[in-house]
């Protein structure tokens, strides 16, 4: 008994030491990330007491600290401006869109298939966002207001802001950064460099450096209820934004979630997560906080200083709504140029230069899916990247499953002499290297032994649209070669719509060319689509075997 209580008491001390940990992490994140999402540094903060409270109580995750993102931030500018065009409430009605559609896909048990996108889509944006962070970053680095619009905006302010900069800004944020880059290790485990920078910043601009840009006043106490508005006739563009969100939202907190499981080696509940924090995304745009998501910086911080339960994600979250009743007046001395210069050592580290190091092994089929992602995102937005990349990177793969279904197609020609021979015939002649075949042929037949007329197409593993169309014309060439093809669906373990038509087709074909077909395996394929759909019902009925022997004899009397 002693020992259950010790260690309830150790888990307990876990949870409040990575709850408290957590809390720290988060605090400059959701303000540099509200900053980031244009809409305001307190609604970064609203976002990760609600996000993270609701997906630490409903999430399937069960150290996961959740909150806004990086990710999430860029891509709530993008929608706020290009696609709400500056309307909170129509950027808010997004947001809820959003998450009822992570609710639909926890729901509808597609959790675990989000998790699919291809490596290349998630690298090329994830770099894609980093860069956008620091580009947009670099104009209140150097005192000037943040131009709103994505990264080509804000790359064209450059020059204004290099011409204008305010040495006080510049000064406060060259400090903020050389912090975050070169904070002790020793001291990292007990104050984190974001927090660290953070706080030296603010306190070089409120006591020396006074005259760059702050945040300003700030509401404190409990947030304003907003309620989200959108127009009918703007629900296209606003649902292919909402998709967009709710996917990188289900990704970012998806593979977090994974993060967690590798520190923790316990498994998540991929559903439940995104019913959780789709419905912490619903209910956070009603007090016009930012999207959120699962916060692996955090998430870290908290598996590493023990939090092992919901109790840590619900301190973590507890601690910042404290933070937020009394906050207002503090926050609002936090000089602009501090954030810029904590985003942009994130925007930095967010880059997956770990991907791109090795760019030059990787498939070319990959870059180009990664340089589309990535590319798009810079000049267009990440609703259209995103968009684009999975379209490319599933006709990419499909080439590659193509590859991989036709090298499961064998054709093998079937010599008469060997296949059409009696096994059973011998005229004990040791010497004759052609003893014991019987090719029912005459003594005056002028028939070649060595000649295929017969020949076996077996078709191993699974087919599907992505080689259908190749399947006929590889299959067809072979065809044309014999008298009698032998299908053998043996091995077969798959086959779509798509390759059962083409099947369909090739037997049709070989009729029309008067090529007989064999049918072998068949019984396999019930319940299938080649079965479902009835595409070889103009083969005979007798023509259908299961086994090469049967096959023998059938060719047998169609070659008589």
């Amino acid at each position: 008994m002693s020992l259950q209580v010790s260690d309830k008491l150790q888990g307990l001390r876990g949870d409040v030491f990575g709850g408290l940990t957590a809390a720290v992490v988060a605090l400059p994140l959701s303000l540099a990330f509200g900053v980031a999402s244009g809409l305001g540094a307190i609604e970064g903060l609203y976002s990760a007491v609600v996000v993270g409270m609701l997906a630490a109580l409903l999430g399937g995750s069960r150290t996961q600290i959740s909150g806004p993102t990086a990710p999430l931030s860029v891509a709530m500018a993008v929608v706020f401006v290009d696609y709400a065009d500056g309307d909170l409430a129509k950027a808010l009605a997004i947001v809820v869109m959003a998450g009822i559609i992570q609710v639909l896909l926890g729901a509808l048990r597609l959790g675990s298939f989000v998790a699919y996108t291809p490596y290349a889509v998630v690298s090329g944006f994830t770099s894609a966002v980093g860069v956008i962070i620091i580009v947009v970053q670099v104009l209140p680095f150097f005192g000037t207001e943040v131009a709103l619009g994505g990264a080509l905006k804000s790359l064209r302010s450059w020059p204004d802001a290099v011409a204008n900069v305010d040495s006080s800004a510049l000064a406060l944020g060259l400090v903020t950064l050389a912090v975050c880059i070169f904070w002790p290790g020793q001291l990292k485990r007990f104050l984190p460099p974001s927090v660290a920078a953070l706080i030296i910043g603010t306190l070089v601009g409120v006591l020396w450096l006074t005259s760059a840009p702050t945040i300003g006043e700030v509401p404190t106490g409990l947030p304003d209820l907003h309620t989200p508005e959108l127009v009918l006739g703007d629900l296209g563009n606003a649902l292919a934004a909402a998709v967009t969100l709710a996917l990188l939202g289900s990704i970012n907190s998806l593979l977090t979630a994974r993060v967690a499981d590798s520190l923790t080696r316990e498994s998540h509940d991929p559903n439940r997560e995104l019913m959780g924090v789709g419905v912490a995304n619903v209910l956070v745009a009603f007090v016009g906080g930012v999207p959120g998501a699962g916060a692996t910086s955090c998430t870290v911080a908290n598996v590493r200083a023990g939090g092992r339960s919901r109790a840590s994600g619900v301190l973590c979250a507890t601690i910042l709504a404290a933070l937020v009743l009394g906050l207002g007046r503090y926050v609002g001395s936090i000089p602009h140029a501090v954030l810029a210069g904590i985003l942009i050592k994130i925007g930095f580290d967010i880059i997956d230069w770990r991907y791109l190091s090795h760019i030059h092994r990787v498939p070319r089929e990959n870059v180009v899916v990664l340089a589309l992602t990535l590319g798009l995102s810079i000049i267009s937005d990440l609703v259209i990247a995103v968009a684009v990349g999975l379209v490319v990177a599933a006709l990419t793969g499909a080439r590659q499953v193509e590859r991989l279904e036709l090298d499961k197609v064998i054709s093998t020609p079937l010599l008469d002499m060997t296949f059409l021979a009696d096994p059973e015939a011998d005229d004990g002649d040791d010497d004759d290297p052609f003893a014991g075949l019987n090719l029912s042929l005459d003594d005056d037949d002028d028939s070649d032994p060595f000649a295929a007329r017969c020949g076996l197409l077996s078709l191993r593993g699974s087919f599907t649209a992505a080689s259908s169309t190749r399947l006929f014309k590889v299959i067809n060439h072979d065809m044309a070669e014999h008298e009698v093809v032998i299908f053998d669906f043996t091995d077969t373990v798959h086959i779509d719509d798509s390759a059962a038509l083409a099947i369909g087709q090739l037997a049709d074909t070989a009729r029309d060319a008067d090529t007989q077909c064999i049918v072998m395996g068949m019984s396999g394929m019930t319940g299938t689509s080649l079965h479902a759909l009835n595409v070889l019902r103009e083969i005979p009925e007798d023509h259908f075997v299961e086994n090469l022997d049967e096959a023998r004899v059938i060719a047998k009397r169609l070659l008589d």
